[in-house]
């Protein structure tokens, strides 16, 4: 049907704001989308769209044929997983999104086995520290560590995260370890940049929070680096347990304030989200099916495999 993707064009421009916009999001050229749009105008008969200096104005058919054109599209969208959930195996293309750290390790490692065992099944891992949008991202499982799982997703928890503060043995020999979180201000400490502010918050055993403010020459928006610079002895770091349990295993990295628990924006639980409709694609039941075999009950950082 050659008229869907001008369709599609239209009503991204409308809610990206320009042609721009709907080209990033549809990974076509500017050009594109502008022909696109010029061929329903003609095809109509009428101007959808008034272009102006700063910014796109629908037009009086234009406002008619948005609703229309999304409540079409909508209908299509529905149609086509309709089908595909009538088959049993998975097939297709299965977009997963996960944290750089996290999905390096213990995500990625899973993708070969997976696609082995089923033939029409292909997978592609997008790592990033920011939230990716599961619509607007054509996401169909996106692993998130948070607090609290968008409203407008399915979330299943897959495994609770721990975090301790910890330093190499010899940036302890040189520094001393501290023994109160005050103490803390005195040292090079190492925070998430971008998402910690440079305030840590613990909470001790009767459940009493203290802010802390903490401060380090060098910064990083990676958990890798982090988890580097403080192996090479250059401070503390609050590191969630996925990250350096080998390292606290063999003794490379030592815990201090080991009856304080650190808070994270990250959040303390691993949730599997995706959209209403992706529930029934067997694509993503088998990927969940093969997440809770990994991660639960114990997962393999804990037991010394990961």
């Amino acid at each position: 049907m050659s008229w869907l993707p001008a369709w599609e064009s239209f009503v991204r421009v409308v809610e990206g704001g320009s042609m721009a916009a709907a080209a990033r999001s549809l990974a076509c050229t500017r050009a594109q989308v502008s022909k696109q749009i010029g061929e329903l105008e003609r095809s109509f008969g009428t101007r959808l769209i008034e272009r102006g200096t700063r910014k796109l104005t629908l037009t009086p058919a234009g406002e008619i044929f948005l609703q229309h054109a999304q409540r079409t599209l909508d209908e299509m969208n529905r149609t086509e997983l309709a089908v595909r959930n009538l088959g049993d195996q998975p097939r297709g293309t299965l977009r997963i999104s996960a944290t750089l750290s996290f999905g390096r390790r213990y995500i990625a490692p899973l993708l070969p086995d997976i696609v082995a065992r089923h033939p029409e099944l292909e997978c592609e891992l997008i790592l990033s520290d920011d939230m990716l949008a599961l619509i607007d991202d054509n996401i169909d499982l996106a692993l998130r560590m948070t607090k609290a799982p968008p409203d407008d997703a399915v979330a299943r928890k897959i495994v609770d995260l721990d975090r301790v503060i910890c330093a190499a043995p010899a940036y302890l020999e040189r520094n001393g370890a501290p023994q109160l979180p005050q103490d803390l201000v005195r040292h090079q400490c190492f925070s998430y940049l971008q998402r910690e502010q440079r305030i840590w918050r613990l909470r001790n055993r009767d459940g009493l929070e203290t802010d802390v403010p903490v401060h380090a020459r060098i910064q990083h928006n990676n958990t890798d680096c982090i988890l580097e610079a403080v192996l090479q002895g250059h401070g503390l770091a609050i590191l969630p347990t996925y990250v350096c349990a080998a390292e606290l295993a063999d003794g490379r990295l030592q815990t201090v304030l080991a009856d304080h628990e650190p808070s994270s924006t990250f959040g303390r639980h691993l949730y599997a989200c995706y959209t209403p409709s992706r529930v029934r694609l067997p694509k993503v039941r088998v990927f969940l099916d093969e997440l809770t075999q990994v991660f639960q009950p114990v997962p393999p950082w804990a037991t010394g495999k990961g």
